[in-house]
């Protein structure tokens, strides 16, 4: 394989080839920085690249491995996270100005600890928007993310920068957070996978917070087989995030290429069957019917569920900016700061009541778990808006687009629920996807079947053409 080739190589063939010895870590990733200066300054993916620390560690791995030990399962896999990672030596700045001004980390986060111990190297830190309060992709301090699919169309929110990056093929897996669709919004407007796993299933530490509640992190990558990769070398329990459950380790990969025939799925229907564009439900039909699926369930009372995300979620933000918010309003994003302060004045009736809510959904969302094991679902209303783009026009109805991008994202992760995010091509347009949800700490159910659908062409993720 040329450099070139190398650069938009998938994880595994980059961990496996390293290994085997054909190909050393330091080709490997001087093919990424290269990658990452001629593309990135059309895409603004990266706020930050590592290139020193990435090809010492490199030389590192290549030395280590030369002396025969064991370079890891993802040897030599270059990878970026969303800047909100804590990264020794840089200041955690969450897409944020004020946070700039913070100390250098100490120590990197505990999920890229765990990707460097497979063997996998750090490149760089990635775009955001601001204090992870977006699904735009949109940030005014950095620059805006685009769609490298199309770059005059947002990359989605607010993990915008991991999307972006792996979609362009800048590198092969990306680190992000969702706490209402961050993960799931990109991944379907840039066309690549991603992984939202189960609240509690990966730690936090080392990361600067949004909802406590609320917030995951989870990989992005180009093929079901790296998510696994890349969630497999991240499990594990951490006393520095209080969230982990502290469940054993249960490895995502060796289930991929098992039969599909024992499990039941399922469409949600009702709240997840309208309110979208026609080619979004078209997207979730085709997948359905890859899978022979003719049965549909609904999701009670998932519209309360969103509004009551809508008021945890700004309740919780407004706490944590409290401080921030009166001595510094006028260095936020404009948009972030109006919906921190709207939260920081709800009443605290209406908090308590959407904790009592959660509760009775969870419970009733986990019932419909003891009749099927997969449910399908859009993850957009529609296909990535244009950059700037204000409104856009669901069912007849002109609304906003800021905050409407999480119709059908935010009441799934309200309750903690894994899912994988995977991408749809309908035509020359740009992506679609579709949320492959389990039951909690079902992963590997969810991994499974978008591999069925991965193998079998129905969804795929090429790198887009930029070069």
């Amino acid at each position: 394989m040329s450099e070139q080739d190398w650069a938009t190589a998938s994880a595994a063939t980059i961990a496996t080839s390293v290994s085997a010895g054909s190909v050393s870590a330091r080709t490997i990733v001087s093919a990424a920085l290269d990658r990452i200066g001629r593309i990135d300054p059309a895409v603004n993916a990266f706020t930050d690249v590592l290139a020193d620390r990435a090809l010492a560690r490199a030389d590192r791995l290549d030395t280590a491995r030369g002396r025969g030990e064991a370079p890891g399962a993802l040897a030599g896999v270059p990878f970026a996270v969303k800047n909100l990672f804590d990264i020794a030596g840089l200041p955690t700045r969450a897409g944020s100005l004020i946070n700039r001004e913070r100390a250098p980390a100490e120590r990197d986060a505990t999920l890229i600890a765990r990707m460097e111990a497979a063997g996998a190297i750090l490149v760089g830190a990635l775009n955001m928007g601001e204090y992870a309060y977006d699904f735009t992709g949109e940030n005014i301090h950095d620059g805006d993310t685009r769609n490298p699919h199309d770059l005059r169309h947002m990359s989605g929110g607010s993990s915008g920068g991991s999307g972006g990056a792996v979609a362009a093929g800048l590198v092969p897996l990306a680190l992000a957070s969702d706490t209402n669709g961050s993960i799931r919004v990109p991944s379907a407007f840039c066309g690549c996978f991603g992984l939202k796993p189960t609240y509690g299933r990966l730690s936090r530490a080392g990361s600067f917070p949004f909802v406590g509640s609320l917030d995951h992190l989870g990989p992005m990558a180009r093929s079901t087989r790296d998510l696994a990769l890349a969630y497999d070398a991240m499990q594990g329990p951490d006393p520095a995030d209080p969230a982990i459950a502290g469940r054993a380790t249960e490895p995502a990969s060796p289930g991929l290429d098992e039969d599909m025939a024992d499990l039941r799925i399922a469409v949600a229907g009702g709240y997840f069957a309208r309110s979208g564009d026609v080619d979004v439900f078209a997207a979730v039909a085709r997948v359905a019917d890859a899978l022979s699926c003719t049965r549909s369930v609904e999701i009670p009372e998932a519209a309360r569920a969103r509004a009551s995300a809508y008021v945890i979620t700004a309740a919780e933000g407004a706490s944590l900016h409290l401080d921030r918010l009166r001595e510094r309003a006028g260095e936020f994003d404009p948009a972030v700061r109006d919906r921190l302060i709207a939260g920081a004045m709800l009443p605290a009736p209406f908090v308590e009541r959407a904790q009592r809510f959660r509760r009775w959904y969870r419970a009733a969302v986990l019932d419909l778990f003891r009749e099927v094991d997969v449910i399908l679902a859009p993850s957009t209303p529609y296909r990535a808006p244009r950059s700037g783009q204000a409104t856009f026009v669901l069912d007849g109805v002109e609304l906003p687009v800021r905050p409407n991008i999480g119709l059908f994202t935010q009441p799934i992760s309200f309750i903690g629920l894994p899912v994988v995010a995977v991408p749809v091509r309908l035509d020359a347009g740009l992506p679609l996807g579709v949320q492959i949800i389990a039951a909690p700490w079902r992963e590997d159910l969810a991994l499974r079947v978008a591999h069925h659908l991965e193998c079998a062409g129905i969804i795929r993720a090429p790198v887009a053409n930029l070069a």
